[in-house]
C-alpha cells in the first residue's frame, strides 16, 4: 500500500505551480472559514482554521507549498482577525500572536517535513530490496538451471565414453582417464565464468588465460596459443559451451597436430559477422587432417563432442586443410542457449 508521504514510484514529481495554487487555495478556505466561524467563536482563536490549512498543505504537497500557505495564512490572519481589522496594525500583543504562529507552524512544518523525508528513504530503500530480491531469484534460476544443463551434458558425455568402453574393453582405463579429465575442465572453467571478480572480463582475455591451463596441464611447453578476439562481452550460456568447444579443439590440436616436432602455433579468432553473427575458428599449424575425411562419419568422441556442443549453439560446424587443421564455428551471438 503506497504512502502520501512519498511519490508513487515512476511518476513525476508534480510542478511547482501546482503546489503554490494549493497553498492558495488552502489559504482562501481557512480564510472563508474562519470568516464563517467568527461570530461563534470567543476572542482569542485568529488562527484556528489557518494551522489545518497549513499541516495539510505541506503533507499533501511538500515544503515549499507548506512554507508558502503559512506566510498567506499568517497575513490573512494578521490582516482580517487580530486587532482592527483590514490593517497590518503591529503592537505588542499582536507580535507575541504572530510569533506564537510562527513558532507552531515552523515545527508543524519541520515534522512534516521530515515524515516525507524518512517516507522517500523507505520508498527508495523498499525499491533497491526489490530490485536486489528480484536479482536473487534470477541469478537463482540461473543457477538451477545451469546446474541442470550441466548435469545433461555429464550425462551425455559419459554416455558418448560407455559407447567407446562398449566398442574397445581394453581401453577402458583410458577411457574413464578421459572422463575424468574432461569433467575437471568443465569444473575449471565454470569456476572462472562465475568467479565475480571475472564478470565484466572480455572474451580475449578469457580464451588466452583458458589456452594457458590447457597448455599448462598437457605440459606443451614449446606449443604457442595466439588469441584475436575484439573486445566483445557473450552472456554466460554461450560463453559456457564455446569454452567447452574451444577446450575439445585445442586438446585435439595438442594430441595429434604436433607429435613429430612438439613445436607449432595454435591461433583462436573470433570474427563478428553481419546479421548478429561470429566466426569462431581455431587454426593450427600441424599436417592438417587428411582430404577424404569426413566429420559425419567420424567415430571419434572428440569429433561428436564438438558436434555436440555447435549444436547446442545452433552454430555451423566446418573443418579446412589451410597449412594446418582450421575448425570454424559459425553461430549467431542472440539468445542464450537451452543448454551448454
Amino acid at each position: 500500500m503506497s504512502s502520501p508521504l512519498a511519490p508513487a514510484a515512476g511518476r513525476p514529481p508534480a510542478p511547482s505551480w501546482l503546489g503554490d495554487a494549493a497553498a492558495l487555495g488552502a489559504t482562501g478556505v481557512a480564510v472563508a472559514l474562519r470568516h464563517a466561524l467568527d461570530d461563534v467563536l470567543p476572542p482569542g482563536f485568529p488562527f484556528l482554521t489557518f494551522f489545518p490549512a497549513v499541516i495539510l498543505t505541506t503533507f499533501f504537497f511538500g515544503l515549499r507549498p507548506g512554507i508558502v500557505c503559512a506566510v498567506l495564512s499568517g497575513l490573512a490572519a494578521w490582516y482580517f482577525f487580530i486587532g482592527e481589522a483590514g490593517t497590518f496594525l503591529l503592537d505588542a500583543q499582536t507580535g507575541l500572536a504572530l510569533g506564537f504562529y510562527a513558532f507552531i507552524v515552523a515545527v508543524d512544518i519541520a515534522l512534516i517535513h521530515l515524515m516525507r523525508v524518512a517516507g522517500d528513504r523507505l520508498s527508495a530503500e523498499r525499491a533497491v530490496s526489490a530490485q536486489l530480491y528480484e536479482q536473487q531469484r534470477t541469478m537463482f534460476q540461473e543457477l538451477q538451471h545451469r546446474v541442470a544443463n550441466n548435469m545433461q551434458f555429464v550425462a551425455a558425455l559419459l554416455a558418448l565414453q560407455r559407447r567407446k568402453v562398449v566398442e574397445n574393453p581394453q581401453e577402458a582405463v583410458g577411457v574413464f582417464d578421459e572422463a575424468q579429465t574432461r569433467l575437471e575442465t568443465i569444473a575449471r572453467i565454470h569456476r572462472r565464468l562465475y568467479d565475480p571478480a571475472l564478470a565484466d572480463q572480455p572474451v580475449g582475455p578469457y580464451f588466452q588465460e583458458l589456452c594457458a591451463d590447457l597448455l599448462g596441464a598437457t605440459g606443451a611447453r614449446n606449443i604457442v596459443c595466439l588469441v584475436d578476439v575484439p573486445p566483445v562481452r557473450l552472456d554466460l550460456a554461450r560463453l559456457t559451451t564455446l569454452s567447452l568447444l574451444v577446450v575439445e579443439v585445442v586438446t585435439n590440436a595438442l594430441k595429434h597436430a604436433f607429435q613429430g616436432s612438439g613445436r607449432g602455433t595454435i591461433t583462436i579468432r573470433l570474427e563478428t559477422l553481419d546479421g548478429g553473427q561470429a566466426a569462431l575458428s581455431i587454426a593450427d599449424d600441424g599436417p592438417g587432417i587428411p582430404a577424404s575425411f569426413d566429420p559425419a562419419a567420424s567415430r571419434s568422441l572428440g569429433f561428436r563432442i564438438v558436434q555436440g556442443l555447435a549444436a547446442q549453439l545452433d552454430g555451423t560446424l566446418s573443418y579446412a586443410n589451410e597449412g594446418g587443421t582450421v575448425v570454424r564455428l559459425v553461430f549467431a551471438t542472440g539468445p542464450a542457449p537451452a543448454a551448454a
